[in-house]
């Protein structure tokens, strides 16, 4: 079992080195993302609660919702075109689920005054 996970690791970190991106990088921006796009999603709804403008509350949600694979467009090389479609395809599917999680929480919130 060892082996395979060493395998594993050779493999993950060679990905860094083909494509010109730091999988540590790239893993720290991903996992330090979680927190402050959950908080720009608190924003957002507090936002939302005191009538305040909605606008940089989403432009923050965004952006950290993208910040990983932001770093690995602008610093990557040699990516194959399939990498790019199926980023696109997952940030799709996540954007929209999660539009309808704020959205519920919205209506919830609505709901609750």
């Amino acid at each position: 079992m060892q082996e395979i996970w060493d395998r594993a690791i050779i493999w993950f970190f060679g990905l860094g080195e083909q494509y010109g991106v730091d999988p540590i990088v790239f893993g720290s921006i991903y996992v330090g993302a979680i927190p402050l796009f959950a908080l720009s999603v608190a924003w957002l709804i507090k936002s939302k609660r005191s009538g305040k403008p909605l606008t940089w509350p989403m432009v923050s949600a965004g952006f950290w919702f993208i910040s990983s694979y932001l770093y690995l467009f602008i610093a990557g090389e040699n990516i194959p075109w399939w990498i790019y479609v199926a980023v696109i395809a997952l940030l799709g599917y996540a954007s929209f689920a999660s539009y309808r999680n704020i959205q519920s929480k919205l209506k919830h919130t609505e709901s609750s005054h």
